[in-house]
């Protein structure tokens, strides 16, 4: 068994978190500068309607309530960790994985790569903790479309469900998703605001007339320093609109000519993978981020709707770790969520720091992970300035 490295950390304090419920009935658009509001239908088309005037009310829609977890069993880490199988780095394994990498690299040559003198290896074994929280969370929200269809599902046909009511599929666990669904008995029918109900408005090209000027005499008739007469316009100065084809008039896009529009509430479904990670610390100059995204040999799984935070486990600080990243994703969702399912792992990530000799230098290169990726600063034999393998 390789040793652990341990620096102890501490949990932070909680914060309390205010639930934050968004009014329902608001038709928002997000532009690059600043959201605003453009359009939302009056009140008063919805009074007296029993179907969605709870929408109206400021209703406060939290997630149903998360039924409690089972019981936290006793875990015998001895028996994880006498079955952990974490392959040993070997001076010919170094070698190999510098040659495999080197070999895929443009400007890096392989003869230094053969002929260095490995001196020392000193192996490390990391634990990175993982914490994956999959949760569901709903909003609503005004939109609308053109008017189509003659049938409407509006208050009359019945009352609006609430929003944790309305059934849907859920995805595979842990793929994050947005899907968007037409509230059931929310809809009306309104005369569309851009055109007022016209299906179409003025050409701003050529301001209704569906002639314009013409862009090879500018409207003069003749181009410069040519006595004929224009021969794109035949010297009448204006040429058919290009903007609306002559026609004067282009047909509206907000209610593609249909002179309405249907309003309705929508539902908004996004399932989210929040994610938590913590590599035990070391001594060596291997980047952070490449051990976070480096393979290990998975020492431990945990996973059901609602995990429970390490307690026992040799090393303290992936104790602490797990109780920081649970309390991190409850303060996070809060009441703003559903907690579908959690999953939290512990892996072995092996890391070996090899020193070489090579023409009369000494240096140093990483090998990490448990496809033994290579990470070097310093390769004395390079072609471009400015590369690392890693």
């Amino acid at each position: 068994m390789l040793p652990l490295c341990l620096t102890p950390t501490s949990i932070p304090g909680l914060s309390p978190v205010s639930p934050q419920n968004p009014l329902l009935p608001q038709v928002w658009w997000t532009s690059a500068s600043r959201p605003r509001v453009l359009w939302r239908p009056q009140l008063n088309s919805w009074r007296g309607c029993p179907a969605v005037t709870g929408f109206f009310k400021g209703a406060i829609f939290f997630p149903p309530s998360e039924a409690p977890g089972r019981p936290q069993e006793p875990r015998c880490w001895s028996s994880f960790l006498e079955h952990s199988r974490v392959p040993v780095v070997t001076e010919e394994v170094a070698r190999e994985a510098l040659l495999s990498f080197v070999n895929s690299k443009c400007c890096y040559g392989s003869a230094a790569a053969g002929d260095l003198i490995i001196q020392e290896l000193k192996p490390q074994t990391l634990c990175r903790y993982r914490l994956e929280t999959f949760s569901e969370s709903r909003i609503s929200e005004w939109t609308f479309q053109p008017f189509t269809s003659h049938s409407v599902d509006g208050p009359h046909r019945g009352t609006s469900p609430r929003l944790w009511d309305i059934k849907v599929q859920v995805p595979p666990m842990f793929q994050e998703d947005t899907r968007k669904f037409q509230v059931p008995h929310s809809s009306l029918v309104k005369q569309c605001h851009k055109c007022h109900g016209r299906g179409c408005y003025k050409c701003s090209g050529c301001h209704g007339a569906g002639l314009a000027r013409c862009p090879s005499c500018s409207g003069a008739k003749r181009r410069a320093r040519q006595p004929r007469r224009c021969q794109l316009c035949s010297g009448s100065g204006r040429r058919r609109c290009s903007t609306c084809s002559g026609r004067g008039s282009k047909t509206c896009a907000t209610c593609k000519g249909e002179k309405k529009l249907l309003h309705f509430i929508q539902l908004v479904i996004m399932w989210k993978n929040s994610l938590f990670e913590f590599v035990t610390e070391h001594q060596l100059d291997c980047p952070a981020e490449l051990l976070a995204k480096a393979k290990g040999e998975n020492l431990f799984k945990d996973e059901n709707t609602m995990v429970y935070p390490i307690v026992d486990f040799p090393l303290r600080e992936i104790s602490l770790a797990s109780q920081r990243g649970i309390a991190e994703h409850s303060a996070a969702l809060g009441s703003r969520a559903r907690v579908l399912q959690q999953r939290q792992t512990i892996e072995l990530i092996p890391l070996t720091e090899v020193h070489y000799w090579y023409q009369g230098k000494t240096s140093v290169y990483y090998v990490y992970g448990t496809d033994h990726k290579v990470y070097v600063v310093d390769y004395p034999e390079r072609y471009c300035c400015g590369c690392t393998i890693i």
